[in-house]
């Protein structure tokens, strides 16, 4: 038997030891017989460190999985069948700037949403594409599954200015939902199916089912009472005002405080802000802890510590999906894909985050009309933020960029955009090739 072959690129993120869990769980199968793992000179330490683990990982397991590590991305795509994609160009550092000069402006940084989440699209677009058009030449008939955010925009992206369509966006935070419903209800989490359909991070549980019998109301109720929190290891758990959960009717996502709970979130950033701590920072040293884990020759497990950075359940989301496609399961996920007509309001060649039965074919959304007049404005504002700011990505406009900026909710005016965007070209400059030559009215770069 041939095996698959599974490259993934960024393959020195602490995140991989999930991925590599993931795949000896489901050997039987999924039978990964080639996994490369991929990334920059700037980052081959991290991945010698990881592979280094994956490997001791793979021979306490017993499967014949060969594991592969390189910089050279096109020695590690020829023949693919599955491409993952994990990346952060500029790393951590850039990452801190996204979420410290927003906050300069009074305005919420923050890695995926706002002024941050445009500034890491810019930067990521243009390297996603380039690895598509890898993919077009090298292995064409390959499975492109990006995890690296923002997830949604990047997919958005990827369908409009690639080739390349056998792609999908992945995010855990619906499995993560999903589990968070069950621990409400005390149940296992396989006894639970929600009704997904909104965009990356801007997500919403329409229906919520126990056994097949709809309890959306009960798990609101429980929500709105303070039962558990239903955030993530990097968003504060604010309570939800308890008429507004009622009033809204369906299950927001974590990422929803920022556009409802918009006040308390950014006061809570600037405590920290003024503290010289913002949570790029936290996982700088999240990650430095975990490196020193993964450095010892003795540990041949994924060490429950990477919880703590927020990847809970990445595995299971990157390889359930892998796995379905391979299989032909039919079954059901959450993946962001061409809209294809499932969400009316929403454009058909858009991305959208939605369920989708999973063949081997692709993702086929399942079609869910109009979303709920109290939240159709707000996904389809984010929508225009999204098409807008790949645009910019992709042709180093400056008035796209300055456009995508002012018409995101996070920020607060016109004026204030322009400020924010010059500032962070400048402080990006080196990750954003594609803005040079380009002049605003007090800055080039």
């Amino acid at each position: 038997m041939k095996g698959i072959k599974i490259v993934t690129i960024g393959g020195g993120s602490s995140y991989t030891p999930e991925l590599v869990e993931g795949l000896i769980k489901r050997y039987e199968t999924l039978p990964v017989r080639e996994l490369w793992l991929v990334d920059i000179p700037k980052g081959k330490e991290k991945l010698e460190i990881v592979g280094a683990l994956a490997r001791r990982m793979v021979e306490k397991a017993g499967v014949p999985m060969e594991i592969h590590l390189t910089c050279d991305r096109r020695e590690a795509l020829k023949d693919a069948d599955f491409v993952t994609t994990q990346i952060r160009v500029g790393f951590l550092a850039a990452r801190a700037k996204d979420e410290r000069i927003p906050l300069k402006y009074g305005v919420i940084g923050q890695e995926t949403n706002g002024p941050g989440g445009l500034f890491k699209a810019l930067r990521t677009i243009p390297v996603i594409l380039d690895i598509c058009r890898d993919i077009e030449q090298l292995c064409p008939n390959a499975w492109l599954i990006n995890f690296s955010n923002p997830a949604g925009l990047i997919t958005e992206a990827v369908l409009r200015y690639s080739p390349i369509r056998k792609a999908v966006g992945l995010c855990n935070l619906p499995i993560g939902m999903r589990m968070n419903v069950a621990r409400l209800l005390e149940v296992n989490a396989d006894r639970i199916h929600i009704d997904f359909a909104g965009l990356n991070h801007m997500v919403f549980g329409l229906n919520i089912y126990l056994d097949g019998k709809e309890v959306t109301d009960r798990v609101l109720d429980l929500i709105a009472s303070g039962e558990a929190g239903d955030t993530v290891k990097n968003i504060p758990d604010f309570q939800w005002e308890q008429d507004f959960i009622k009033a809204l009717g369906i299950l927001p996502c974590p990422y929803h405080r920022y556009y409802y709970q918009t006040k308390q979130m950014l006061d809570e950033q600037l405590k920290d802000y003024k503290r010289n701590v913002t949570r790029a920072e936290v996982v700088q040293q999240l990650e430095k802890e975990l490196f020193e884990l993964y450095r010892d020759p003795h540990l041949n497990i994924k060490p429950p510590q990477l919880e703590k950075r927020g990847g809970a359940y990445y595995s299971d989301a990157a390889c359930s999906l892998i796995d379905s496609i391979y299989n032909d399961k039919k079954d059901i996920q959450t993946v962001n894909v061409r809209n294809n007509g499932a969400i009316s309001g929403i454009p058909a060649d858009s991305a959208v985050e939605i369920n989708c039965v999973i063949t081997k074919d692709g993702p086929r959304p399942i079609s869910v009309g109009e979303l709920p007049v109290p939240v159709q404005g707000l996904v389809q504002q984010i929508k225009s933020f999204e098409r807008t700011a790949a645009e910019a990505a992709v042709t180093g406009d400056y008035h796209k960029a300055l456009l995508a900026m002012a018409i995101n909710p996070l920020v607060p005016s016109d004026a204030a955009a322009k400020q924010m965007l010059d500032e962070m070209l400048e402080a990006h400059k080196g990750y954003l090739p594609q803005f040079k030559g380009l002049q605003s009215a007090n800055a080039s770069y």
